[in-house]
């Protein structure tokens, strides 16, 4: 009995047998492209998202130094048209300070440019606490980005294209021309114009 029962054991089938060890090798050659494909896709939409994230980030970036810089004018520049204003009130004081003094009215005037020196000095103390500064170009090159030129006369003491006087000082707040000096330029004589200069606007 025992024998008969082992001789009817069943024995797996060629089939069943290549049915089992078919499973890893499923994957066909087009099912591996497609997934290479998706994999690409995948990988292409990472590098814009990246891509998306870094220029948001210059962007910020960008926009929080503009800030910075608006904010640092702000604080430099604030007082750009206060000092505007209190230039005229200089100008005057310098103004009244070059009277001349009167023989009989000595003693009186002598006081009055002793206070308007006073007046000024404190005002260029002034100045100099919030970086005003003055653009006094007396003899020198013309820049145009600070001076204006109001005439130009020919001269053979002062280099063409130097400052020959100044009309009125100029004046900067920071690294910004507040004001630019009103200045008189030379320029090399002309042998037409012999020993009389001409002076042209």
């Amino acid at each position: 009995m025992h024998g008969a029962a082992a001789s009817t054991a069943v024995e797996p089938s060629p089939e069943n047998a290549e049915h089992e060890d078919a499973g890893p090798e499923e994957f066909d050659d087009t099912a591996v492209a497609a997934l290479m494909v998706e994999l690409e896709a995948a990988k292409a939409q990472a590098a814009e998202h990246l891509d998306k994230f870094l220029r948001s980030r210059a962007e910020l970036e960008n926009a929080r130094r503009r800030a910075e810089i608006d904010l640092t004018n702000a604080h430099k520049y604030g007082i750009e048209r206060f000092a505007g204003e209190l230039l005229a009130v200089r100008d005057s004081l310098e103004l009244a300070r070059t009277v001349d003094i009167a023989r009989e009215d000595k003693v009186a005037l002598q006081k009055m440019h002793e206070g308007l020196d006073l007046m000024l000095k404190i005002m260029d103390d002034a100045f100099r606490k919030f970086n005003l500064t003055v653009i006094d170009p007396a003899g020198a090159k013309f820049d145009p980005e600070k001076h204006h030129a109001i005439s130009v006369v020919e001269s053979l003491e002062i280099p063409a294209n130097h400052v020959v006087n100044v009309m009125q000082k100029g004046w900067m707040l920071h690294e910004r021309v507040l004001r630019p000096a009103m200045v008189v330029v030379a320029r090399a004589p002309s042998a037409a114009n012999g020993d009389n200069p001409a002076v042209n606007p």
